[in-house]
Parts: C-alpha cells; sequence; structure tokens
C-alpha cells in the first residue's frame, strides 16, 4: 500500500469516527481532509466525500429499516428534489474555480461550527428553547407515520433541494441540513431523525458520486480506501460514543470544525 492510500485510510478513519460520534455532521469534514491531506482541489475532493457518505448513510439507512426507525416516504419525498440538484451541483463543481468554492465551503463550516457548539452548550446548561411553534409534519402516534399535507411535503422538498445542490457542489452529505430541518419540521423522535437523514444522504450522494463517477471526475484509487477507512472508523466510533459525553464530544467538533473554516479561508486568500 503506497503513502497516498495509507494517508486517505487514515483521513477516513478520523472522518468515520466523527460521524460516528456526533451524528451525520462529521461527513462534512471529508472534503477540507481531503484539501489538506492530499492537496486536492474541491472539485476532486466531493465525489470522494460522497462515496464515502454514501457507503455509510446506506448501512445506515438500512439499519434504520430493520428497526423501523426510518420514515422512508419522508426520506423519498426529501430526496426527490434532491437527486435532481445534485448532478447539477456537480456539473457545476468542475466550472467554477476553486477559490470560490474555498470560501463557499468555508463559510458553511463556520456556520454548522457556531450553531453545533450553541446547542451543545444549550444541552449542557438545560437552557435549550421549550416552546417551539407546531411543526408542518406532525407524527400520528397510533400508527407511528407522519400525517401528511402540502406544506409538509413543500417544507421537506424544499430542505432535500438544498441539500442535494450543495451535496454536489462542495461534496458535503447534507446532514447538517437535513437533521435541522426534520428537528424543526416534524415531531418525530431524535433516533428517527437520524436513521431518516441517513437514508436522504445516502440516495442524494450515490445520485451524486454516480454522476461524478460517469464524467470521470471519481478518483477510485483515493475513494476506494477513504471510504474503507470511514466504514471502520465508524464502527470504532460507535464503540467510543457510549463511553463519553454526546454535548462535549459536539463541543470539541465545533471548534475542530471552526479551526478547519480559517483554514480554509487562509488557504482560498
Amino acid at each position: 500500500m503506497d503513502s497516498i492510500s495509507v494517508i486517505s485510510v487514515g483521513l477516513g478513519v478520523f472522518v468515520g469516527m466523527m460521524m460516528a460520534l456526533t451524528g451525520a455532521g462529521g461527513g462534512i469534514l471529508s472534503v477540507p481532509l481531503l484539501v489538506f491531506g492530499l492537496n486536492l482541489s474541491i472539485a476532486s475532493a466531493g465525489p470522494i466525500g460522497l462515496l464515502a457518505i454514501a457507503v455509510a448513510g446506506s448501512l445506515g439507512a438500512i439499519h434504520g429499516l430493520r428497526t423501523k426507525l426510518l420514515r422512508y416516504r419522508a426520506a423519498l419525498v426529501m430526496a426527490g428534489l434532491g437527486i435532481v440538484l445534485a448532478p447539477i451541483g456537480v456539473y457545476m463543481a468542475h466550472r467554477i474555480p476553486n477559490t470560490p468554492l474555498l470560501l463557499a465551503f468555508a463559510s458553511i463550516l463556520i456556520v454548522v461550527s457556531i450553531r453545533m457548539f450553541i446547542q451543545a452548550q444549550q444541552e449542557i446548561t438545560g437552557n435549550a428553547p421549550k416552546e417551539l411553534p407546531a411543526p408542518p409534519c406532525k407524527l400520528n402516534q397510533s400508527i407511528g407515520r407522519l400525517i401528511w399535507s402540502v406544506p409538509c411535503a413543500r417544507a421537506l422538498m424544499g430542505s432535500g433541494a438544498v441539500a442535494g445542490f450543495l451535496s454536489g457542489l462542495l461534496g458535503v452529505g447534507g446532514g447538517f441540513i437535513i437533521v435541522p430541518a426534520l428537528k424543526k419540521l416534524t415531531d418525530l423522535p431524535m433516533q428517527s431523525i437520524v436513521a431518516t437523514s441517513l437514508g436522504v444522504l445516502a440516495l442524494i450522494s450515490i445520485t451524486g458520486v454516480t454522476t461524478a463517477a460517469i464524467a470521470g471526475h471519481l478518483d477510485w484509487s483515493i475513494g476506494i480506501p477513504f471510504t474503507a477507512g470511514a466504514v471502520a472508523g465508524m464502527l470504532l466510533g460507535s464503540v467510543i460514543a457510549k463511553q463519553i459525553s454526546g454535548p462535549r464530544i459536539q463541543q470539541a467538533f465545533a471548534v475542530f470544525t471552526f479551526l478547519i473554516s480559517l483554514s480554509l479561508l487562509y488557504k482560498a486568500i
């Protein structure tokens, strides 16, 4: 195994552990780590990150279906427009200069890291907001399924569309959009939100990976070891997660993500 493959596996393990310890947000680190670790461009790193997210998301989604936590209708509705827009994002990624993409990615990382740190702090101190407006998508408690309406479907489709486009453009899975959207738009329990999010991520990421592979933009020599490392990292992280405080991990992850965003800004400037 050459040095590039070893680095790819190592980066994948780290990303997989972060995904297991922090939830879907860990996948957003794939691209910046590949940019710094292997000196790739955003356009080249994006499909590799999507490949890892597609495989990990698919494994999580299958588990969610088996345990009946994944709301597959909601996942399909959210992924609908996302699947259409992901290839457009991939197309644009290879026609926009690398510097604007770096700036866009850094801006997203800053927003995600600040929001994650604040939410973790609220959970630690017990100051999380108690009163929330009624969501457009409500769960029928008697059958365990969402009650569908036009506002519900429209809200879910809009969130999926944004996640799909950013997934193709920047190689992010979109979990940092999908999970908060499901929290705001539904009254699903957190376990069901995570499982449904993984289902959406899998569908959108597979579309982006397929588009990139057909266009010849996916470097399999890096993608395969990186993905293998990510799967191994998820398995390892799931064991470690049982021993460590979740909010504290999220805060540490948020600080690390913020520092990565500053590094991307420096690289772009």
